[in-house]
């Protein structure tokens, strides 16, 4: 098995067991998908978002090319799904920057995401678990010309990636086309 096939089925692995220990029903897990879809590099989260709706999976889904959540609405998103959920268990998705070799690399990670922090935005920091797909790489060069300069390529790859993840993880409970 190559090692990206290796690391793809360690990562369903831990978000199924993840949801299935977490104690939640299906209706009170939501999945927080952050981005814009104005930005190649920054469509991750929107992408995921829409192509999660489209698999049906059986989980509140925010966050898509239709209605994306970004730095001007994160927080009246956040106060709509503090509204509708009474404790919700929140995975975001977002696109990330790292070094040139984690480049098409997708992370899972316990604990909550500070979205905007590569860009210096100073944003609520969300999410019970964080599933980030690293777009592109940090250089000497701001940070936003590094989002603009991103590969439609390679963000469309992280997100199906990211949607094989969560709907294998989810089974039978979603559709897979």
């Amino acid at each position: 098995m190559d090692p990206n096939e290796k690391n793809l089925e360690d990562l369903i692995l831990k978000l199924k067991e993840m949801i299935q220990s977490s104690g939640y029903n299906n209706e009170d897990i939501v999945f927080l998908c952050i981005g814009s879809d104005r930005s190649v590099g920054d469509s991750l989260g929107p992408l995921v978002g829409t192509m999660l709706n489209e698999h049906l999976v059986p989980y509140g889904v925010y966050g898509t090319l239709e209605k994306p959540v970004h730095a001007f609405n994160l927080k009246d998103t956040l106060k709509e799904i503090n509204k509708k959920f009474k404790r919700p268990l929140i995975i975001c998705v977002d696109a990330s920057l790292g070094d040139q070799t984690q480049v098409g690399r997708v992370l899972f990670n316990e604990g909550p995401l500070f979205p905007g922090s590569a860009l210096k935005k100073v944003l609520p920091v969300v999410g019970d678990y964080h599933i980030v797909g690293i777009v592109n790489y940090l250089d000497p060069m701001p940070s936003t010309q590094f989002l603009n300069d991103t590969r439609l390529y390679t963000v469309m790859n992280l997100a199906k990636t990211i949607v094989k993840i969560i709907t294998q993880a989810v089974g039978e409970n979603c559709e897979t086309f």
